[in-house]
């Protein structure tokens, strides 16, 4: 008993010499800071972004104001260790020096950062895009100084170091307003190409969402063992690639059948000698 009683005392001492006038006051102005600074870095956040929305591109506009907001924390930061009586020039100095260490151990990262300004900059693609990177194909989500965040359609996430998109050939497939939709078509010797191909201009010019203004695709390809191969494309919005590519196939399955043009199978005749 007697020796709670004494751990309890020493408690209430210890208590009440941390708890000087200086220190609550101390606590009180930190607290004061952080309740009056984070509400003002948000308003000044959301504030650049309404200014900057019309006026810069989706990434262009998130480096601004991610820019802006790193840049005003980390201006609170050292204003609340200034009142713990941290010396900002001392922590400069250490950080500095931490940071040559760490840029010789993250060489990588560094690569990604510039490769990071030089995607920003070019600006080969932008959020939203749809592309294609190392027959990884997805909607641009992000673009960070060290990776690049794509949503694939099957509701994956990719991350993509920049350094990789640099490197790379990548393909936007979204970049101008209108694609063309294209299949490859084979047919047998026996069937009157010249018939063949009117069908396929009929059938372009018939098919919904085809982009008038673009002559179709009818190119006789090659001639493989057993067809006639034609390639087979039709102009549309962007957009509506996909569905066009299935209204194409759908379409000329459903023409051949009705005019009795046969799409053949890959065929081996064996002679006897």
């Amino acid at each position: 008993m007697t020796t709670l009683s004494t751990l309890s005392l020493f408690d209430m001492q210890f208590i009440k010499d941390f708890l000087t006038p200086e220190r609550i006051t101390l606590f009180i102005r930190v607290i004061l800071m952080l309740a009056i600074g984070l509400p003002v870095i948000s308003f000044i956040t959301r504030v650049i972004n309404r200014i900057v929305k019309e006026k810069l591109s989706l990434q262009s506009k998130l480096i601004v104001t991610r820019t802006i907001k790193y840049s005003l924390v980390t201006l609170l930061l050292v204003m609340v260790l200034n009142e713990f009586g941290f010396k900002v020039s001392a922590l400069l100095g250490a950080a500095g020096i931490l940071g040559v260490a760490v840029g010789f151990a993250s060489q990588t990262s560094v690569s990604n950062i510039i490769s990071g300004f030089f995607l920003i900059s070019e600006k080969p693609f932008q959020i939203g895009d749809v592309i294609e990177v190392e027959e990884i194909t997805g909607i641009v989500d992000s673009i960070d100084l060290l990776s690049v965040k794509l949503k694939t359609y099957d509701n994956r996430y990719v991350r993509i170091p920049n350094e990789t998109m640099i490197k790379t050939g990548v393909i936007n497939m979204t970049r101008f307003p209108i694609r063309r939709a294209q299949t490859m078509l084979r047919v047998s010797y026996k069937e009157d190409i010249g018939k063949v191909l009117e069908i396929l201009r009929d059938i372009a010019e018939n098919l919904p969402g085809a982009n008038e203004e673009r002559a179709p695709l009818i190119l006789l390809d090659s001639l493989s063992e057993s067809s006639v191969n034609i390639s087979f494309g039709v102009w549309t919005d962007t957009s509506n690639v996909f569905n066009m590519k299935t209204q194409m196939i759908l379409a000329v399955k459903k023409r051949f059948e009705e005019e009795g043009i046969e799409i053949p199978w890959p065929q081996i005749e064996i002679h006897n000698a």
